[in-house]
């Protein structure tokens, strides 16, 4: 039995054999261009959905705070579902690379993992968006400027006119020489 040079593959008499049509072969750049814009036009239209539900649910969360008080204190907890959304996308977009880059096509598989790299940025700044909502950071304590929110004083600090250790009252909060009946 006759082998083709070089791969060890045996050669069928009187069938033409030609070293270019065998099914493992990596695809033309004609067909990942196309690939990939078959991919993308999916992914856009997968895109466009997302965000459109997601849009059409924050516009109705807002609606729904506007009617009337939420019945509880503090900041919201987290909302997660952005986050899933984003990141079901990511492994999405990062698993039709991988099997565009194990068929034989670089070009697509090259293209969609930098498509997934971006969504994967996205997906990160949509979570840390989330986490900031969900945990505020903490207000200065009052009394500030005015038109400044500040949070209330704590019951056990000592109150802002408090004497100190010299058991003087200042009266701008400025040096000793600024403190009545401090001696200077």
């Amino acid at each position: 039995m006759t082998t083709e040079p070089g791969s060890g593959t045996p050669i069928l008499p009187g069938v033409a054999h030609h070293p270019s049509s065998s099914p493992g072969r990596a695809g033309d750049g004609f067909e990942g261009g196309c690939l990939t814009l078959l991919a993308l036009l999916v992914e856009i239209s997968v895109a466009f959905l997302a965000a459109l539900s997601l849009g059409m649910r924050g516009w109705a969360q807002s609606t729904s705070e506007k009617a009337g008080p939420s019945g509880h204190a503090g900041p919201p907890p987290m909302d997660w579902v952005p986050v899933l959304w984003l990141g079901g996308f990511t492994l999405a977009v990062l698993v039709v690379a991988g099997l565009f880059l194990r068929f034989g096509h670089p070009f697509a598989g090259s293209f969609q993992l930098l498509i997934g790299a971006v969504v994967l940025m996205a997906t990160i700044a949509v979570g840390t968006t989330e986490y900031e909502r969900a945990h505020p950071a903490p207000l200065p304590r009052c009394p500030t400027a005015a038109g400044v929110p500040c949070a209330p004083q704590d019951p056990g600090a000592p109150p802002a006119n408090d004497r100190g250790s010299t058991g003087h009252q200042c009266r701008r909060g400025g040096n000793s020489d600024e403190c009545a009946g401090s001696g200077r």
